[in-house]
Formats: structure tokens, C-alpha cells, sequence
């Protein structure tokens, strides 16, 4: 079990893929925004990749743990420290009971992720421990952790040191300047052009007004067809309205003139356009930018956005752990040394020899000596 001291801006449980088949009855998947971190984060602590782990956004916990545990730490830099010391991300950490883990401020990036040896054993609903603030189900409470309680874990596992090779770690932007891939539709054509080009290849800036729901973006205005212009009352007043529709994750939502992109708890339908679509493989970049940071948007075909995806996944296993001593586990932290010959002592053979040199001995006159026999 783990104590929380403080529970960071807003830090949740999230497991992946999240609350998948339930959009009909208006729930998301949820789940976490850097997937790709946090399956990472989940592989080398020896979990499935999905197995519910914390999401910290902007600022990182303060946890005390109950006792011994493998735990690691990836996505965004929040300078963690283990009882004061700095611990580094990407690879997993030994923490035994009492010992407190700390968390600050991202520098780099705008979610860390931590997972736990064996998962965080929360009550799942509808099939997920994801936290859907707005519904208020999932993870604890449904709601973000909080100050003094207890998260509760699944069985500990003891398994080898374990560190993620650098070509498998995302990178993260250092200019607060991100390029996400996006695909056309499902509303493209209602946008000419010319909002095409300016789309494309203008720079949006992410608002602070964003959460799980939607990122909002400043940009300048874009230009519409007369599909979008000249059509039915039922569809609404606005060149950006339309009759209401299902909204695929990662829908990039024009309200007005304002894009919003709906990442994992956005909502399912609406009356609004959308023009383009960041795939799941993008949406890590999301989950690590920060309101300021500008994107700029690249379009994909739908074949290329697969396989980024195919590739992610593959990234996301254990073909990414480095070979770090395989041998070597945290339960002694010895290194475990193999065996050569055997040899095999019969005591018995052994006691009947003891007599026999005893006897010996008196017989030489040598009755008090103590004497010990070697092989």
C-alpha cells in the first residue's frame, strides 16, 4: 500500500486502453495521454503494459509506501527523489517500506507516469480503473488522489533490474514547439483550400483554457466551402455547425473559428465540424505539451497513421528493455551466480570415517588429540 503525503496538481489512476466499448452510454476511454510512457513505465516494473499506474500532471505526488516495491518513472522530468536523493527515470528503482518519493514541477514535458510491481488494485468500472473526472467514476473515488489516502496495490513481483533503451524513449519537445501528425475528415470537405493551407501551415497556440476534454488552440481564421455556407437551417447558423454527429477521439472540433481537439475524455457527439483527426499515435505529444506551446499539424494518410501505430506498439514491450544484468534482482540484490559441479557428501560415509580414525588414533597413543580431517 501506498500513503499519499500530497497528492500533486492532479494526479489519477489511469490504466490503457482505458474504458473501451462504452462510448454508446457516453463514457470515454479515459486512460492515460502518454500512452506510450506509460506503457514503458508499466513494462519495466514487470506489469502488462495496461495495468493501472498514476498519471501526474504538472506537478508529482508525494507518496510514502507501506512497504517494499519496484516502481518506475517516465514521461515528463519531475525531478523525483527517493528520500532526498535523485532517482532517474526510464528504469525501474528499488523502494523498501517507509521510504518517501517526491515530486516537483515538470521542466521537460507536462505528465510523468509511475508504476508499481504488481499495479494499483483499485476498483475497475465498466471494465477500467481509468479515472473519468467528470463522471466522477474509476480510479479512487473517481476522482483525482487526495491528501491521506491509501492506494492499494496488487501482489509485489521480484523481478530483474530493468532500464529502457535511449532509441525507445519518446523526445520530448525543448522549444515548447510540437508537429502532430493528423489525418483529413471526416468533415474535410467543408473547408476549402485555402482553410486547408492555412490549417497546415499556420503555428496554433495551446490554451490554458484545456484539460482531458479538449485542448483549445489561437490561430488565425479559416475559410469554408459552400457546403458549409449554403445549407439547411437543421444544420445550424454557423459555417462550423453541422446536424449532430459521433466525434472520433482525436477529432479536431472546430466551435466557430476556435479548433479543439478532443483527446481522451471528449465527448462522443456534437454539432460541430471536424475537418481532421490526430491519430493514437500522436496523442502522446499531446499528453506532454503545455498551454503556450504551439503545434504545428502534418498531415498523414490513414496507412501512415496505422502504421505509426503498429510501430508504437511494438516500441511499447519488452523488445525495448535494455539487457541491464538479467541476473541481477532487487529481492537480495546479489548477483545470482551459477552453478558449476556439484558435489554430493554422504554424512553417513562420512561419520563411520570419523570412527575409524578415532580408533586409529588411540591406538597410536593419540587419545586426547583433537584432530580434524580434510578432503
Amino acid at each position: 500500500m501506498i500513503e499519499v503525503i500530497k497528492k500533486g496538481l492532479e494526479t489519477s489512476v489511469q490504466d490503457y486502453p482505458g474504458r473501451i466499448g462504452s462510448l454508446n452510454q457516453g463514457f470515454p476511454a479515459s486512460g492515460p495521454m502518454d500512452s506510450w510512457s506509460f506503457r514503458l513505465a508499466n513494462i519495466l516494473v514487470g506489469n502488462k503494459a495496461g495495468e493501472a499506474a498514476l498519471e501526474c500532471q504538472f506537478m508529482g505526488p508525494t507518496l510514502k509506501f507501506k512497504n517494499d516495491r519496484i516502481i518506475a518513472i517516465t514521461g515528463a522530468n519531475m525531478s523525483p527523489k527517493l528520500d532526498g536523493k535523485t532517482i532517474p527515470l526510464w528504469e525501474n528503482i528499488k523502494v523498501k517500506a517507509n521510504q518517501i518519493l517526491e515530486m516537483q514541477f515538470a521542466t521537460i514535458g507536462a505528465r510523468s507516469y509511475i508504476a508499481f510491481s504488481g499495479g494499483i488494485n483499485s476498483k475497475p468500472w465498466l471494465g477500467s480503473r481509468s479515472t473519468f473526472h467528470k463522471a466522477g467514476v474509476g480510479g479512487i473515488n473517481g476522482k483525482a488522489i487526495q491528501d491521506g489516502q491509501i492506494l492499494p496495490l496488487r501482489e509485489n513481483k521480484i523481478i530483474s533490474q530493468r532500464k529502457i533503451k535511449k532509441n525507445a524513449i519518446p523526445v520530448m519537445s525543448t522549444d515548447k514547439k510540437w508537429s502532430i501528425e493528423v489525418v483529413r475528415g471526416p468533415n474535410d470537405d467543408w473547408i476549402d483550400e485555402k482553410g486547408h493551407k492555412i490549417f497546415l501551415n499556420s503555428k496554433w497556440k495551446l490554451q490554458a483554457k484545456s484539460d482531458r476534454t479538449g485542448y483549445r488552440l489561437d490561430g488565425p481564421k479559416l475559410s469554408f466551402t459552400e457546403k458549409a455556407t449554403n445549407k439547411s437551417l437543421e444544420n445550424g447558423s454557423e459555417p462550423s455547425n453541422i446536424i449532430d454527429q459521433g466525434y472520433p477521439a482525436g477529432a479536431i472540433n472546430l466551435a466557430g473559428q476556435t479548433p479543439i481537439i478532443l483527446v481522451n475524455d471528449g465527448p462522443s457527439m456534437g454539432g460541430f465540424i471536424n475537418p481532421y483527426t490526430v491519430p493514437s499515435a500522436a496523442f502522446w505529444k499531446l499528453g506532454q505539451a503545455k498551454p503556450g506551446d504551439t503545434f504545428n499539424f502534418v498531415e498523414v494518410s490513414v496507412e501512415k497513421a496505422q502504421s505509426l501505430r503498429v510501430e508504437q506498439s511494438i516500441i511499447c514491450s519488452d523488445e525495448s528493455l535494455e539487457s541491464f544484468n538479467k541476473s541481477k534482482t532487487f529481492e537480495n540484490d546479489e548477483v545470482i551466480k551459477k552453478i558449476g559441479t556439484i558435489k554430493i557428501v554422504d554424512f553417513e560415509e562420512n561419520k563411520l570415517n570419523e570412527k575409524i580414525r578415532k580408533k586409529m588414533m588411540e591406538k597410536k597413543g593419540m587419545k586426547n588429540m583433537k584432530v580434524k580431517f580434510f578432503d
